[in-house]
């Protein structure tokens, strides 16, 4: 079944654990599949670009990671700004439409995915999938100031002091509000890399009284702090003191560092954890490339999966240089073994 949007701002995300039996499932890297099917992304819009060049592909991603066994899609929106693509040339309302369309096509994905199940599509090309519909939320993609940038910047967190918390507001703002009326069922904060960015959205929400969910998910390069130092704990903590946000957690973060930050982000809060790792590798944002790294396990993954989940963690899932492999290894991970509900 499709879970609608209410009011109540954690009731989606606790009816969806309800129904996966208290964990559920989110999808895999976008853009890296995306350039696996052809698209070409060295672009400072970079998976947004596919917005006004190839929307197909991105429902192709979508359906893949929906076959695979994943109850949450993330809208291709992380890199997507009224900044970003008036700087290239798009009128500010088409602007805006853009931005809806991102939803749009995800939600089209799960139209098409629950039409098929019902047909008993999926007996025939995945019998790993039930034929039967089952919930799937689409999540409304939010990436950093520094994802904007396109600097590699939300992989340090490091703006500069002439960006403050009004600025960051002023930036994020409008996005939010186009988002959160979009249709989507939350919105992803993404690869926050800072405590400010953090209290950013944060008051954002509250200011604006967006109705829909949110989570937060930083990044880290340490396993201790999110990667601008700051502490994982203080982090999350403006996360468990926000009404709207309904969940908090690490992604885009090497697996090697996620146990320790879920046991950190489980003493700040009771909030659901979410996780979705990157394949290990390191971004080098000079080079716009994703280089190996020690402690890179592509092959490992799915071994964390039991831990995490036993650790606190009831969403889990992939991001950079993880697919659809990666997301049905998960779901059959999770579905192996019974946990208790949170």
């Amino acid at each position: 079944m499709v879970l609608e949007t209410v009011e109540s701002s954690s009731s989606v995300l606790a009816d969806l654990l309800r129904q996966c039996g208290g964990s559920a499932v989110i999808d895999g890297g976008l853009a890296t599949e995306l350039e696996r099917h052809g698209a070409d992304l060295n672009d400072p819009l970079w998976s947004a670009k596919c917005l006004m060049t190839s929307p197909h592909l991105i429902r192709r991603v979508h359906l893949d990671y929906l076959e695979a066994g994943a109850n949450i899609i993330a809208s291709a929106s992380y890199q997507a700004t009224l900044q970003g693509f008036e700087a290239k040339g798009v009128p500010k309302e088409e602007c805006e439409g853009l931005l809806r369309r991102s939803v749009e096509i995800a939600r089209e994905a799960r139209d098409i995915f629950n039409d098929r199940a019902s047909k008993g599509f999926w007996d025939v090309h995945n019998e790993d999938v039930k034929a039967s519909r089952r919930p799937v939320l689409v999540a409304a993609s939010v990436g950093s100031y520094g994802a904007y940038l396109a600097d590699g910047s939300e992989y340090s967190g490091l703006y500069g002091d002439k960006v403050s918390l009004e600025t960051l507001k002023d930036f994020h703002r409008r996005r939010i509000q186009v988002l959160a009326d979009s249709g989507a069922d939350l919105i992803a904060f993404e690869t926050i890399p800072n405590k400010l960015e953090a209290q950013a959205f944060a008051e954002i929400m509250e200011e604006e009284n967006i109705k829909i969910p949110a989570w937060f998910s930083f990044n880290s390069k340490d396993g201790v702090n999110v990667v601008s130092g700051d502490s994982i704990a203080d982090c999350a903590s403006i996360a468990d003191s926000c009404e709207r946000i309904v969940a908090v957690g690490i992604n885009c973060t090497p697996p090697r560092f996620i146990h320790g930050l879920i046991q950190s982000i489980r003493e700040t809060t009771k909030k659901p954890i979410l996780i979705y790792p990157n394949s290990g590798e390191t971004y080098d944002a000079d080079r716009k490339q994703w280089v190996p790294s020690e402690g890179s396990v592509h092959e490992d993954f799915v071994s964390y999966v039991g831990k995490w989940r036993e650790a606190g963690a009831s969403l889990i899932g992939g991001c950079c240089r993880t697919t659809p492999n990666t997301i049905r290894a998960i779901s059959k991970a999770l579905s192996a073994k019974s946990f208790p509900a949170d």
